[in-house]
């Protein structure tokens, strides 16, 4: 009997996130990783350049990481948070109400990006509900917004293109572009409707890597204060060093009511996400009416293991200046792109923190958008290349781990050139 190989294995049994099967393209065999590299089953070895979907912060197998995790396995593996507690999840949430913008006191775990943003719309919506505002119902975003795949964060994202099929069910949420005009008018639509502001500060990154102003965030604080509603800053990719600092708030020198963190919580390597809130949010429901209560929570919320990876994730970020590297990262790759600021076939060459983008816009493209037909063959013409890179459509990024060696930025900023030669 023949032994079936992983590929033919994978397509009797897997299905794959934000993948058409009925396209034919299999995906990488992978058999190992350490650092930055991704090491294939037929031996070839490959630049992780976008982080695994921009979470391996340090590296992948960083020993630091590992050791935390096989200690606290070894200890304590899992208990319910409800109604128990830990020394890791306690320990974790102290450091994060340390490291986040002084007001965010409180620390709600969950399991990703998308249910940390779950919990912020519940506390948000329950809060007003119970202390006599249930008129306020309606978010404010930005266009083009992602915020995760449950319903509550798609509401609050834009339908276009991931999630037309379930508009129907989706709440209703103003969309607005980042400057403090648009963000006005909103608010003087809504009047006591509006509910809050969740942004992406600084980076778009489902969006096409769009940015945002540290102005616009100040501006946005200034309103939601005097429109009496919380901003929600969902740092969940910008977290953790992304944008030259460990927070983009902390760049944009703005306090969010409410921060959703989640993939470099833990340096990517194992699903954890917190929501961290102002005491204020946290005192609206302390009450001895048990309705008052945050009906919300995860089997594995606070997993003893999550939060120790988590706690020698943030002392690493601290010990190895991870902000520093990345910043350090992204100006390299940056200043080794420049020849393409005179390239007629792309454009908006940008840099931020450790992430470069640009957009094709060259005869070869096609449609702009996610949906690009040129998206796909990019991400193989890089492969073949040895560099991962999934571009959004036909925006191009890099957005590698801190542990890239120059040489390793020299090699990824070489393939973006070579792409932008074969596809512009």
């Amino acid at each position: 009997m023949t032994q079936k190989s992983l590929i033919e294995r994978d397509r009797a049994c897997t299905w794959h996130p934000y993948t058409q099967h009925g396209l034919g393209r299999d995906p990488m065999e992978v058999a190992a990783a350490k650092d930055a590299m991704l090491t294939l089953t037929d031996g070839r070895e490959v630049i992780d350049a976008i982080s695994s979907w921009w979470a391996i912060l340090h590296g992948h197998g960083d020993p630091v990481l590992v050791e935390a995790a096989r200690s606290q396995m070894e200890t304590l593996d899992h208990v319910l948070f409800a109604g128990a507690t830990h020394e890791p999840a306690v320990r974790l949430a102290e450091l994060l109400v340390e490291a986040t913008p002084e007001g965010l006191d409180r620390v709600f775990y969950s399991d990703n990006g998308s249910t940390a943003v779950e919990v912020a719309l519940k506390i948000v919506l329950q809060n007003f509900a119970q202390n006599g505002q249930a008129h306020r119902q309606v978010f404010i975003a930005l266009k083009g917004a992602y915020h995760g795949d449950t319903f509550g964060s798609m509401s609050v994202g834009d339908p276009d293109p991931f999630f037309e099929s379930y508009r129907p069910f989706l709440f209703d949420c103003v969309r607005i572009d980042p400057n403090a005009e648009s963000l006005e008018a909103a608010f003087a639509k809504l009047g006591h409707r509006a509910a809050g502001v969740i942004v992406e500060p600084l980076i778009q990154g489902a969006a096409g890597m769009r940015t945002n102003s540290p102005e616009f965030l100040r501006s946005l604080r200034q309103q939601c204060d005097a429109n009496g509603v919380p901003f929600i800053a969902d740092e969940v990719m910008t977290g953790f060093g992304r944008t030259g600092s460990l927070f983009a708030c902390e760049a944009a020198q703005v306090r969010p009511d409410i921060m959703c963190l989640a993939k470099g919580l833990t340096g990517g390597v194992f699903p954890l996400s917190a929501t961290v809130v102002s005491e204020e949010l946290f005192q609206g429901f302390f009450s001895d009416d048990r309705n008052k209560t945050f009906f919300h929570g995860h089997t594995f919320t606070a997993h003893p293991v999550g939060c120790a990876i988590g706690i020698a994730s943030l002392q690493l970020c601290r010990e190895r200046k991870v902000p520093e590297r990345l910043q350090t990262i992204g100006k390299r790759l940056r200043a080794r792109l420049q020849p393409l600021e005179s390239n007629p076939g792309v454009s908006h060459l940008r840099q931020l923190g450790g992430m470069v983008a640009w957009d094709l816009v060259g005869s070869k493209t096609g449609e702009s958008g996610y949906l690009s037909q040129v998206g796909p063959a990019l991400h193989q013409a890089s492969l073949d290349m040895g560099v991962l890179l999934r571009p959004l459509g036909n925006v191009v990024y890099a957005l590698p781990p801190a542990c890239t060696t120059d040489a390793q930025v020299d090699q990824i900023a070489d393939t973006m050139l070579a792409l932008a030669d074969r596809f512009a």
